[in-house]
């Protein structure tokens, strides 16, 4: 997505957008409504979804992970990441936020708002262990934000969470909740579980998206690439997105129509984790200087989790019917409706930033 055009320095919000970005609330709407109704009128349709999984994810919902990530990383300029990875305070901030703060937040959310429903409890703590890798990134485009910092700042996720998941679980499911007198508990991964799922849903857009930039720009030139192949390959993002709501509401759509109160209460919490994380991210970049782009995906990239891989450590610890696992699934449910009001928040306020610092 082209960052929209600005006039006398203030950004034109909605009227610049395409009628697909422009009612992106409209179609994950119907999106979610057809995957509830899907799932509720076919008979078996989960099971037939749920039948062939990549890494623990359903089949569909992993192509279309995939199908929504590679234009977006098709469009990043690598030959410019230099520029990311020098900027000490961005990566900082990142790795603040991501690796200390939102772990935190989510443990005291989910010992506040369930501390009667353990298994939902420690579902939302594994959310929060999962740092976004993958839809992230579709949010940072929509909200104009710096493509190739979103780049980095996902990788630098990527590795963290290999290195860092088993042993955060750890300590928040168990340390923790000894050291203050609370019910504790246990988690079943290992690194090499999470750097399959890293490989598979960031490595094979990442890598697919590089090597269409540079046999592109080799064969065509950068303005053949960024002028014709990016525009007719870029929708893709969004379709992946709605296909993923879909299949994902069809899944699950039992279990949430069964259980709307759980999911009330999961949600409660959920809520305003995502509006503490975007709004600290957002004002944090505000006030380093960051710059509207960077600022943007500083905040996105604190907010959003990899529910992927949430859900998959979920079901294969717990069972895919456990209350974990449950918890897991509510994440992006209500993650995805929520973000996209994050977006057309960011675009409102890009008015705020100099238009020195406004994206091109």
């Amino acid at each position: 997505m082209s960052a929209p055009a600005t006039t006398e320095g203030h950004p034109a919000v909605v009227g610049k957008l395409s009628t697909l970005d422009r009612f992106l609330p409209v179609w994950i709407g119907a999106a979610m409504v057809a995957g509830l109704l899907l799932g509720n009128m076919i008979p078996g349709l989960d099971d037939v979804l749920g039948a062939v999984e990549i890494d623990g994810i359903s089949l569909p919902i992993a192509l279309g992970l995939l199908i929504m990530m590679y234009p977006v990383l098709a469009k990043v300029r690598y030959d410019r990441l230099d520029t990311v990875t020098g900027d000490r305070k961005l990566l900082i901030s990142s790795l603040v936020l991501n690796w200390v703060l939102g772990p935190a937040l989510m443990f005291a959310l989910a010992w506040i708002f369930l501390p009667d429903l353990p298994e939902y409890r420690t579902g939302l703590i594994i959310v929060g262990l999962a740092r976004c890798i993958a839809m992230v990134i579709i949010w940072n485009d929509l909200a104009c934000g710096d493509r190739e910092a979103a780049a980095v700042l996902v990788a630098i996720n990527s590795v963290f969470q290999v290195i860092m998941f088993a042993a955060l679980g750890w300590f928040y499911l168990s340390v923790l909740p000894g050291w203050l007198g609370l019910e504790q508990t246990t988690i079943d991964t290992s690194p090499w579980q999470i750097a399959r799922s890293v490989l598979i849903f960031l490595g094979i857009p990442l890598v697919a998206g590089y090597l269409s930039r540079r046999l592109g720009e080799k064969a065509r030139g950068r303005d053949w690439y960024e002028g014709t192949f990016l525009p007719k390959v870029g929708p893709w993002a969004l379709y992946g997105l709605l296909f993923t709501i879909v299949v994902l509401f069809a899944l699950q759509g039992d279990q949430i129509t069964s259980h709307p109160l759980d999911v009330v209460r999961i949600a409660i919490p959920l809520l305003v984790y995502f509006a503490v994380m975007w709004g600290g991210g957002y004002a944090l970049g505000a006030g380093l200087g960051l710059g509207y782009q960077r600022t943007t995906t500083l905040a996105f990239t604190a907010a959003g989790n990899n529910f992927e891989l949430a859900i998959a450590v979920a079901i294969a610890t717990y069972g895919a019917a456990s209350g974990q696992a449950l918890a897991g699934v509510v994440g992006p449910l209500i993650e995805v409706p929520v973000l996209v009001g994050l977006v057309y928040v960011s675009l409102a306020l890009r008015g705020r930033f100099r238009s020195a610092d406004l994206p091109a």
